[in-house]
């Protein structure tokens, strides 16, 4: 590749990165918002927009796919086959907030678009994984159906951010309380 097309390449990149961080905080605000809002809040015209995706709704699936890619890269750093599942559970936590906290509009929005599911179960895989090994380290009783124990944590983890009230905090307290909640439940340390 020459340097002229190099140059190119990442200037249309972070014009995409541009226009869905403004998508994000637009949408965010008002699910209802138009391409021409969008553009305006990106700084860019709505031809650029439509350049560089065909409609609204593939600017959405674009979002979501990014979203989940983020979420799907954070799982996989956290080394949910080799780090301890406490440690690679915690890091994944601590980072899906934060990659949640910037994709609020994109994560909620359903998806059937092949590569986004494919994200999706990616993730859940690498779920359950760290899960399966926190159960064969006796953090969650042998008898947990770790199925359900993914959707527990994975609803903690949205009503963390989506819950009332917003959530304050750094994503590594945050962590720790969904953990707690999730290993502990809320039930006292010794019953009478």
């Amino acid at each position: 590749m020459i340097e002229g097309q190099r140059r190119l390449r990442a200037d249309a990149e972070r014009s995409i990165r541009t226009i869905t961080e403004a998508a994000e905080r637009v949408l965010a605000a008002n699910p209802a918002a138009t391409i021409e809002q969008i553009a305006e809040a990106a700084g860019v015209a709505r031809t650029t927009v439509h350049r560089r995706f065909a409609s609204r709704e593939a600017l959405i699936t674009s979002m979501t796919r990014a979203a989940w890619e983020q979420i799907g890269a954070a799982v996989a750093a956290a080394r949910p086959a080799t780090a301890p599942p406490l440690v690679a559970l915690h890091q994944a936590t601590a980072t899906i907030l934060e990659i949640k906290s910037r994709w609020r509009f994109a994560l909620d929005q359903p998806t059937d678009d092949p590569a986004t599911v494919r994200s999706q179960q990616e993730v859940f895989a690498g779920c359950d994984l760290v899960l399966r090994r926190a159960q064969q380290e006796g953090l969650i009783r042998p008898d947990a159906d770790l199925t359900w124990t993914r959707q527990v944590y994975l609803a903690l983890i949205n009503e963390t951010m989506h819950g009332t009230p917003a959530p304050a905090g750094d994503p590594d307290a945050l962590a720790t309380r969904i953990l707690d909640t999730l290993l502990h439940g809320v039930a006292p340390t010794s019953r009478p």
